[in-house]
């Protein structure tokens, strides 16, 4: 509601700016300082005082003076040298909550594309695939939250060089068929991405310890990209087995996807020719024919030259990126541009697609495929694209935007944003009580690096069964009488929470040390926390009613001028503005592509119930209209709470 009327006054004022000086664009609000200032503070006549030549505090006036009524405003001040600070009128801001006045939403919003998780397809998911997955799925929720129509993707590199690193270690060192694999994927007392992870680094090892063995990671990356044989077939197999173990790891945190494009269509439909095709003819990329990337096609750092810079192409070769190796298989970035063109709708090309997986709540997941399917849907064709890809590749998604540049799709390069994030480590004392032997050197460090590539890392799995395991101990020992189902369904979803919050409370350029301790406290900036207060305000109601009581019909005693009269106790209205703030805590961390903005108003919307709760006998409030409003505003606090969690992806236990 305090978006709605906050928009309201932006646009108002942004009408009065444009017919009385000319000025074209929105108008910037901001929070006073102080309460006692008002909702909100607009410095539109310091931004125009320069342009203007005249005094902020003369613009102010003079714009005060002309803008007229606003719905819903009760009085707009000049304050110090020039802002215009702006009263609500309480007694309407306070009925139109309680009616869920909704804001205007469009049918037909352009699509947003949201591509995140992206893990290689050759072992377990490990902890830093969640913080990817996390992110991403929460910037889906937040745009959906604003009525944007978002599709989320998880692409899925199954031709590329890590599951031809698995495939090696079953073909060389393992001297495995496709069909003993399949054996081992059907057989329920294996975890086939476990026995992955595991081969992975021992083929990792083998290579640094026989450099020659590096030949087999080259034929077989060839046949897989080719299609070739019993090699291929196994690579489909391995993929294929631990994309579904992925998926099934994701949907415990509550992530769903859409559409699954898969690299190996991105091949055999011939997106890449097509996009080759277009780099060479745009000359985005040439033929190197002497150094060190001989045989190979690059594009030449030239590609990111700024205006100005006329020197040829050939002449940047220092720091040019391979996009097709010498051998004539295609790099990741190669794939990757043909990719981001099929995001945009721009190579007049698709994917077919299959029914993946359904998913329990019925929401279906399809992957592409090389043959059409009937009845399927159709994907891709944003107007916009984020890449959820962790801040070390920030090179590569450049390289990418360069391709689009060179071919001139320069609205396209504009809108591919790079939704990066910085690493997740665990501190010393997770370490420690996930097993991992450490060093009195890393027991000092503020956290300690893993690698999955060394074999050396929290699968993820585990670490969601170590919080629930122990979120399960504290359930039990407070609500013993609880059926041992009901227990592990609280504990799973207080588990969840506290995982998913931790990742999203820290900014994204943050180097987050994942601690269980500090995730799961019942106390400070915690999911735990934030979900507590959320089962704190359905127990006031419920005690209420199961005392006898009914509650009020809300919209009969709750008039405009009982809201007025409730209101003007300025706790009162200092609560009901922080319950009120949700959506534009969301537009905003769109805004800034964010997240932490929300699972900081979640925090901050805890704490402000928590005040209320100390100051109000909800209960036992003996006037009737205030009982009223006490009660009604617990249930907007409860509906809040629970919406914003919901946008974070955090369900709300029945107990803790």
């Amino acid at each position: 509601m305090f978006h709605q009327v906050e928009k309201r006054i932006a646009d108002a004022f942004a009408a009065r700016l444009k017919a009385q000086f000319g000025v074209d664009g929105p108008v910037q609000t901001e929070q006073p300082k102080q309460s006692s200032f008002g909702e909100l503070a607009l410095p539109a006549a310091f931004q125009l005082a320069r342009s203007l030549k005249k005094a902020p505090k003369v613009i102010a006036g003079e714009v005060l003076e002309a803008v007229g009524k606003i719905d819903g405003v009760a009085a707009i001040e000049i304050a110090g040298n020039g802002y215009l600070n702006v009263r609500f009128d309480r007694g309407a801001f306070g009925a139109a909550v309680l009616a869920g006045v909704q804001p205007e939403t469009t049918s037909d919003a352009a699509k947003i594309i949201v591509e995140h998780t992206n893990i290689n397809p050759n072992k377990a998911a490990h902890i830093g695939h969640l913080r990817n997955a996390i992110l991403g799925d929460t910037f889906v929720r937040m745009l959906r939250a604003t009525g944007s129509r978002v599709e989320a993707q998880n692409y899925i590199d199954n031709t590329g060089v890590q599951v031809a690193d698995v495939v090696v270690g079953f073909e060389h060192l393992e001297k495995k068929t496709a069909a003993e694999v399949r054996a081992l994927i059907a057989d329920q007392n294996v975890r086939f991405d476990y026995l992955c992870w595991d081969l992975y680094a021992r083929t990792s090892q083998y290579y640094a310890e026989h450099p020659e063995a590096l030949e087999w990671r080259k034929d077989t990356l060839h046949k897989i990209e080719h299609g070739e044989g019993e090699t291929a077939a196994l690579a489909h197999v391995v993929a294929d087995a631990i994309v579904r173990a992925h998926l099934t790891t994701m949907y415990r945190l509550n992530i769903e996807y859409d559409v699954l494009p898969r690299e190996s269509e991105i091949l055999h439909l011939k997106f890449w020719a097509t996009a080759f095709e277009l780099l060479k003819e745009r000359k985005a990329i040439f033929f190197e024919t002497e150094g060190k990337n001989k045989g190979c096609w690059v594009m030449p750092s030239s590609a990111f030259r700024t205006k100005g810079d006329d020197t040829p192409a050939e002449d940047n070769v220092d720091d040019s990126k391979v996009i097709v190796r010498s051998n004539g298989t295609v790099t990741y970035v190669g794939k990757d541009i043909a990719y981001q063109l099929w995001k945009f709708g721009l190579l007049g090309k698709d994917f077919f697609y299959h029914l993946w997986h359904t998913y329990p709540d019925g929401h279906k997941v399809w992957a592409s495929t090389t043959e059409p399917q009937e009845g399927a849907p159709k994907f891709g064709g944003g107007v916009r694209v984020y890449n959820v890809i962790d801040s070390r590749q920030s090179y590569l998604q450049d390289v990418v935007v360069a391709g689009l540049r060179a071919l001139d799709y320069q609205a396209q390069a504009d809108a591919s944003i790079h939704f990066s994030y910085e690493m997740v480590a665990l501190s010393p004392r997770t370490c420690i009580e996930m097993g991992i032997t450490l060093s009195d050197e890393d027991k000092k460090r503020p956290y300690v690096e893993v690698s999955g590539r060394k074999g050396l890392g929290v699968k993820a799995d585990d670490l969601i069964d170590t919080l629930i395991a122990k979120a399960y101990e504290e359930v039990s020992s407070r609500n013993a009488e609880q059926s041992e189902k009901s227990r592990r369904k609280a504990a799973t979803q207080i588990a969840v929470g506290a995982l998913r919050y931790f990742m999203l409370k820290y900014t994204r350029n943050s180097v987050i040390a994942f601690d269980f301790g500090e995730a799961l406290a019942f106390t400070g900036e915690t999911g735990v926390y934030v979900q507590y207060a959320t089962i704190r305000t359905k127990k006031i109601l419920k005690k209420f009613l199961e005392s006898g009581h009914a509650l009020p019909d809300f919209a009969a005693v709750l008039t405009p001028e009982a809201m007025a009269r409730q209101l003007e106790n300025e706790d009162c209205w200092q609560s009901l503005l922080d319950a009120s703030k949700m959506e534009t805590a969301i537009e905003r961390a769109v805004a800034g592509g964010e997240p932490s903005h929300v699972a900081r108003y979640a925090f901050q919307l805890a704490q402000s119930f928590s005040s209320f709760y100390d100051k109000f006998h909800v209960a036992g409030e003996p006037d009737p209209e205030k009982q009223a409003f006490l009660l009604w505003l617990t249930g907007y606090y409860s509906e809040q709470l629970e919406r914003t969690l919901g946008v974070l992806g955090i369900e709300v236990p029945e107990y803790m």
